[in-house]
């Protein structure tokens, strides 16, 4: 689903270091599906990477407490998600809520990306936008399990659309392979 994430940074190389560090414990290639770039910064996003295992969140979380990043919760299962949910949480170092997730049968392969959270201020109109661009891109647009939450989501991936009274996410940029396999920017 994602072709790749960017986020923009108040200060490129501390950013950089941040993810290098954190996410070196992962396996893969995470940098296939992230960029980073300096500008005004991202705010108010929740973004996941796929972990192949339990050890492998503990891996990510410990590195960035390791290095003195903070902290947004500590590995462990989050069955208010789902039973089988475990994941880690860092704070990047403009506020961005970064996890690493381990689900069972889901996140051991394919797109190092597992899903974002985006804060919006018009649900409605935010899921019109998504849905208009669902049959080019294949995605699947439907009602969260929380009141005031909205899915996207195609290949066992997804972006949850939240209007719950937090801020709007700003300044992320995503693009989302079609099913041509062209790269579509979206945001």
């Amino acid at each position: 689903m994602f072709a790749r994430v960017t986020v923009t940074a108040s200060n490129l190389a501390a950013s950089r270091r941040f993810y290098e560090t954190v996410l070196a414990p992962l396996p893969g290639e995470p940098w296939d599906a992230l960029a980073i770039d300096e500008g005004e910064p991202t705010r108010h996003l929740h973004i996941a990477f796929a972990a192949a295992s339990q050890e492998d969140v503990d891996g990510f979380w410990r590195a960035g407490v390791e290095a003195g990043y903070t902290s947004d919760g500590a590995p462990g299962l989050r069955p208010q998600y789902t039973p089988d949910y475990y994941g880690g949480f860092l704070l990047d170092p403009d506020g961005n809520s970064v996890e690493a997730v381990h689900r069972p049968g889901r996140t051991e392969t394919g797109p190092r990306i597992d899903h974002l959270w985006l804060g919006v201020a018009d649900l409605a109109a935010s899921r019109g936008f998504w849905e208009e661009l669902a049959p080019e891109l294949g995605l699947e647009v439907g009602e969260g399990r929380w009141p005031g939450y909205v899915f996207v989501a195609r290949d066992r991936r997804h972006i949850a659309l939240i209007d719950d009274g937090r801020p709007p996410a700003e300044h992320v940029g995503i693009a989302i392979t079609g099913l041509d396999g062209n790269v579509v920017e979206v945001l």
